[in-house]
């Protein structure tokens, strides 16, 4: 990475996961030295939070924050976001807790970060793939994307994706305090803001596994908040003008 990318810091939300959590941060930890990690518990009832702080206690380069509300998997990524920028990381990287996003795959998306401004493990650009899933599972996915894609016209494959690292500086540009999607449509929410703002997406292709243990977090709510944004979204922006207003609009103050 370059200079200017040196400090990373990796955030887990987490709720209900504490047979996932402890295996998942020694991956982390031993494909990614370097790295910072940022535990945001939800208060699991479970004891994954108590469990965080031991770990961290234990590594240094392992912090815990805890959330006084469930609230949503946005609202916990944008109170890491907050915790990362407010300490000066060059980079911050969304990765679930579950397993399901292999942690030795990371070095892949930070060294893309050298020609992105966001790079976001796509399960379904060439050499994506996805193991375990049922066939209604892969269909409800696969059909979000192109959902998304038509309504946004955001040229991303995978906008639903979690393992992604972000530059600093477009985070803080992207106003976070006005994002108010809570569920997994917060993840299309922050691409295609990056995307409008004039910021580079690239994907790379990683490998996503089904969680062995644990409970999957999505629910038809889940599924239903995203329908209804993106189709909002869409019928109410022109994201085309809105990127080439900004990046005109970079190049003239650069």
């Amino acid at each position: 990475m370059t200079g200017s990318l040196q400090r990373v810091l990796v955030v887990v939300p987490t709720y209900d996961e504490i047979d996932n959590l402890e295996p998942i941060l020694a991956r982390t930890r031993a494909a990614n030295p370097t790295v910072d990690i940022l535990v945001v518990d939800d208060t699991s009832p479970d004891g994954t939070g108590e469990l965080a702080d031991r770990l961290a206690a234990q590594d240094e380069q392992i912090q815990v924050l805890h959330r006084t509300v469930k609230d949503g998997l946005g609202r916990a990524y944008l109170a890491g976001f907050d915790w990362g920028l407010a300490r000066g990381y060059d980079v911050l990287a969304e990765m679930d807790a579950d397993g399901s996003h292999a942690p030795e795959q990371l070095p892949h998306l930070l060294s893309a970060l050298a020609n992105a401004d966001l790079v976001i493990g796509s399960r379904y650009v060439p050499g994506g793939e996805v193991r375990g899933w049922a066939a209604w599972r892969l269909v409800l996915s696969r059909g979000g994307n192109r959902y998304t894609r038509t309504m946004l016209r955001l040229p991303v494959r995978d906008a639903t994706g979690g393992f992604r690292a972000f530059r600093a500086d477009v985070l803080r540009e992207l106003h976070l305090d006005d994002i108010s999607s809570a569920g997994y449509c917060f993840q299309v929410d922050l691409a295609w803001r990056t995307w409008r703002a004039g910021y580079n997406i690239v994907e790379v292709p990683i490998v996503f596994t089904e969680r062995v243990r644990g409970r999957s977090k999505m629910s038809s709510s889940i599924v239903g908040e995203a329908l209804v944004r993106v189709g909002w979204w869409g019928l109410h922006n022109r994201s085309r003008g809105a990127r080439a207003l900004a990046i005109a609009l970079r190049k003239e103050n650069s």
